[in-house]
This record gives C-alpha cells, structure tokens and sequence, in this order.
C-alpha cells in the first residue's frame, strides 16, 4: 500500500469544489456519468484502431443504490486505468489548469470565475460524498487491477484494486446532508434530465432509463414529420404539438446540430419561459440560452447540441466569446430562411400559422436589422377584404392614391363604423392587431422611404370627404355653417376641440380623432408599463358629420331646445369615446343616466 498528497498548491481545493463550483449538487451525476461515457469512447476508438479488441454489445453504464450502506456505484466497461493514470488523471485535481482557477477564484469577480474547461467533474462527487473510491482495470494485457481512496481531505490511499474485468467502478459513499441521492426515484430523475441522449446504455439497479436516439444526429433529408413530432413530445411531453420546425446542422466555421420548433401559443403561453435545451456532446447543460439564441427567438423550444459552445467550469451556462456571437447570428439566418421557404412553397400552411410567428417575426424586424431584410418579404397584414399584403405591395397597389401612406386599424369590431366609411370609398384598411404593431409601425417608417401609416381614426383624411357637399354657405359675420355647427357643439362640450366636416357617408354622425404620433406615445408607455406625464395623450377632437340628419337636427334645436341640444350633444360625444373604447370606465354611469334622461324627454 502506498500513501500520496493531492498534487495541487492549496488545501482548500476540495471545499472550494464543494461548495463554489457547481450551482446544483445532482450535477454530479451528469459529471460522473459523462465520464464514464468517455471512457467508453476512447474503448471504441481504440478498438477502431486495432490497439484492442472488444465487443461494443458489453459496453453500459451501471448506477446502484444500497441504501444500507449508504453508496452510489457507477461502473462502466471502459478504458479503465492504470495505476500510473489513476495518479495522473485523479490524484492530480485538475492538473490542467489548478492554480489558474484557484487565483480565479480568489478574486471573487463573478465574471472572473468563467475559466473553461479544468478536469474538476471527477471531484463533483465530494459535493455529497464523505468519501469516494475508486475500483479500475486498464484495457490493456497484463494490467492489475488498482484501489484509490479519498476522505475529502488532500490525503488519499492507492494500492492493488479488486477489480476483475476491464472498466471502472467509482463508489460514492452519502454523506448524511444527502439523503435524497439514495433514493431510486432521485436518481433517475437527474439521468433522465441530463443522459437522456447519451449514446451509451445506462442502467440504474439494473433497469436502462436511457432510450432516445437525438433526432438532431440524423439528417433533415432523413427525418419524418412524424419523427419530428414524437422527438418534440419526448422533450415537452405535455406541449401542443408545434407547427413548424428548423433542422440546424453546421460544421464550419463551427459545428452544431439541432432542431427548434415553433410552438402553438395560446392564452396560457409564458413567454418568459427558456425552454430551449443546451446539450455539449449529448449531454444537458441548461435551458438558459440566452446569449446563443437572439431574445426575439427565445419562445422557441427544442434542442441544440455543441462541442464547440464555451461553457464555464461547472458547464451550467455559456461563456460569451466570438463563437457564440457567430452561433447566434447563424441560427437567426436559419430560422430566416425556413420561414421564407415555407411563405415562397406553402403559402397557406404559412398564413394559416402566422398568428403563431408574427411575434417572432415582427419583434426580430425591430431588433436585428440583419433579420429584418430576411423577413420583409413575408411580414404580412391581413386587409378588410381578407386579403394578405406586404407593405411594399401595398403601396405599389395604392402610390398615386394614397400618396404613400398606409390606413390600419387595430381593432375591426370597435371600428366597424369608421371600416364602412373606408370600404365605400374602396381605401383599402391594414388590420394591425399585435401588440408590438405600434413599435414596428414607426420601425417600418424608418426603413421604407416616404411611407408614412395613419390610423383611420388619426386623423381626417380627404379620401372620406365629400368636398362637393361641404356646408360652405357664409352668415352675416362671413363664417361658413360647417363652422357655425362646430363652435355650438364646441361651447357645449368645455374645452374639447370640434371639427364640422362633409363625410362621404351619411350613416356615421360623428367620431374621435386621436394625433398619430400622440396615441403611439401612449401605445408604447402603455406597452412599457410607464405612466404618460400629466396632459399628454388626453388631447381629443371631436369629428361631426354634417351630411349626417342627427347631427343637423341637433344644431336646429339650439335656439328651440337649447338644454336637450346639449344633452344629445354629450351623448353623442360620449357615445363616440364608448364605440372607440375611449370611455373611461368611470364615466359609463353618467352616460347610461344621460340615455335614460334623452329618451324620456324625447318620448315626452
């Protein structure tokens, strides 16, 4: 038997693991299973190259639980070690770079700590353990069998092993702070979230609880629609099936595989939820993507694999470097390209599904300029005919008309008044009902020379004027009677602006206009959950009709019925704000009593 010191510069190394370097003590089992995967590896390799001979049906990875006393075993029928390994690869704790990490460490920087990759995963298993051993068989002929024991401490035990074929067994004995990880059921649920994909069989007390093949290894040109569909139940087995997905597989300038689905969203959608899974080499790292995938694709799921992404030293999350920027930038593009072709190929599957991506789509426009000359081409509104057009269609259809400008609406049922306006006209109405519509309305400005969008209550267009009918006769002072009827519905209504014009249509009496540019200001502090300073987007103007008979029979009573001229007068304001949802909720009472007061001095 021989006795040895911990090759390493401090004695404090093994605390500092156990406490410090990884944020969840069941990553242990992720580490220690990864391990014995490798060692598995480098057997077929070498049995590839003729250095050894072995039969790959025997290759497994075993975990047993005896609970009496108190271990957790993970045996593999790998390369094994020599002794002279053993002292290498274990006694010296990450021998590649122990002292780099250790003065990392000290300088107590978060962002400091982020040192890649130093060998640290064996020494994971002290988090629980108060003690581990070690029991291994190098592959190689006339090799013995070698023991290795360590308390936690820097002193450790090394001497001939019981072992008897080729592999090796680490045993973890529980230290009482973790009971749970003597339990079956917590162990098999750490494997099933982290090895699920390994490529090696993986047995807990005898039972395999790895199954699946990663969809991502195949081809796209290989893979089913319904192998599509069964792998994205086998990672959210109680999602809606998606509608669409993207097959990534790169190799230069670096390699990654993956599959990213686009999922249903509905009423109960979290849209803060990270549900994209990171794997390194088949295994579970973290479903924080954040930096690999652009904010505006993170309401995708599925899986991406990579040997390439940078991980910190615990492998919980990404290093930001170069590689990752490039990653991002790549899958934004692939992302790009599968929706062009499903828009260019399967036109309806597209429009049928754009209430599920326009979020995506329109939120990526605003924020990646790159994304946005990718996807212009299919950002789509739907118009009052259920047609689908792009904006530049849209303005090539209308240029001499409409003189660049784009009409919308946000709501087709609250304006159905002010549609039937623009329909018997023939202007053709955009409907803009996402929330980030406003955002990207200003956006498009930016982009598209010379258009400008005018919501069809922003502001009075000549296109729903009747200029031939306008109310231009003077009295005596040389004001018109579209001016006259203005200034009394104005003097009944305090300090509201009132605007007389000649509708094209008779039916509407009267409507609220709202400045552009006022309401997005209040759309977007709206959206930003900001409050608008005092006074700022309370500014309202009344617009009457005065082709319409209500508003015309309400200026003839002003000399006979002046107090119920303005009763119908405060009605039919409040009653535009109503149909505009402009009401304030507080109000409703006093209009619901006005109603009643209307219609008993009519009917008396």
């Amino acid at each position: 038997m021989a006795q040895g010191t911990l090759k390493i510069h401090t004695e404090n190394i093994l605390p500092i693991i156990k406490k410090w370097l990884y944020s969840d003590k069941d990553i242990f089992v992720r580490e220690l299973v990864s391990n014995a995967c490798d060692a598995l590896y480098k057997t077929k390799v070498l049995s590839d190259s003729g250095e050894t001979s072995v039969n790959e049906e025997e290759f497994r990875i075993d975990l047993t639980i005896d609970t009496e006393k108190r271990t957790l075993t993970i045996s593999d029928t790998g390369i094994g070690m020599s002794s002279e390994e053993v002292e290498k690869y274990i006694a010296q704790v990450a021998f590649s770079g122990a002292e780099e990490f250790l003065g990392k460490y000290k300088s107590q920087n978060e962002n400091d700590q982020i040192i890649g990759h130093f060998g640290l995963g064996f020494y994971s298993a002290y988090m629980v353990s108060e003690k581990v051993e070690i029991n291994t068989l190098s592959y190689r002929n006339e090799s013995s069998p070698v023991f290795w024991s360590c308390d936690g401490s820097s002193e450790y035990t090394i001497e001939e092993g019981t072992q008897k074929t080729r592999g090796t067994s680490i045993t973890l004995f529980i230290d009482k702070e973790s009971d749970e990880f003597l339990e079956e059921s917590r162990i098999k649920s750490i494997l099933q979230r982290y090895c699920a994909f390994l490529p090696y069989p993986i047995f807990l007390n005898g039972e395999r609880v790895n199954h699946n093949i990663p969809l991502w290894l195949k081809p796209a040109s290989e893979c089913s629609d319904q192998e599509y569909l069964e792998f994205f139940r086998t990672l959210y087995p109680l999602e809606p099936d998606p509608i669409f997905w993207v097959h990534l597989n790169v190799d230069y300038p670096f390699n990654l595989k993956g599959i990213l689905y686009f999922p249903k969203i509905n009423k109960r959608f979290d849209w803060n939820q990270n549900t994209i899974k990171l794997f390194c080499n088949r295994v579970f790292v973290s479903e924080n993507c954040k930096d690999l995938i652009p904010d505006y694709l993170m309401i995708l799921k599925g899986a991406i694999d990579s040997p390439d992404i940078p991980l910190n030293v615990s492998r919980s999350y990404l290093q930001m470097d170069r590689t990752v920027r490039q990653l991002s930038t790549h899958i934004s593009k692939k992302v790009a390209d599968k929706l062009s072709s499903l828009y260019n190929t399967e036109k309806e599957k597209f429009l049928s599904s754009w209430s599920d991506v326009e979020v995506i789509v329109k939120l990526g426009a605003i924020q990646d300029d790159k994304f946005y000359e990718r996807v212009k081409e299919f950002l789509v509104w739907k118009n009052l005919s259920g047609q689908w057009t792009t904006i530049e269609e849209y303005i090539e259809r209308h240029k001499e008309a409409y003189k660049n400008k784009v009409f919308y609406t946000t709501d087709d049922k609250n304006h159905t008044h002010f549609l039937e306006l623009y329909k018997n006209q023939n202007i053709e109405v955009l409907y803009t009902n996402s929330h980030i519509d406003t955002t990207l309305i200003s956006f498009l400005e930016t982009k598209i020379d010379s258009v400008k969008f005018q919501r069809i209550d922003g502001a009075i267009d000549e296109s729903i004027l009747d200029t031939k009918r306008e109310k231009t006769l003077l009295d005596a002072e040389g004001k018109t009677e579209a001016l006259q009827i203005a200034n009394f519905f104005k003097s009944k209504l305090n300090d509201i602006d009132v605007e007389a014009k000649s509708l094209a249509s008779d039916t509407l009496p009267a409507f609220i206009i709202i400045d552009e540019n006022m309401r997005r200001l209040r759309d977007y502090m709206s959206l930003s959950n900001q409050p608008l300073p005092p006074g700022m987007g309370d500014k309202k103007t009344l617009v009457v009709n005065t082709n319409n008979k209500l508003i015309t029979r309400i200026y003839g009573l002003k000399e006979k019925q002046p107090e119920l001229a303005e009763e119908i007068i405060k009605y039919v304001y409040e009653m535009s704000l109503l149909a505009q949802k402009e009401l304030d909720p507080n109000a409703l009472p006093s209009f619901v009593a006005r109603s009643s007061s209307i219609l008993e001095k009519l009917m008396s």
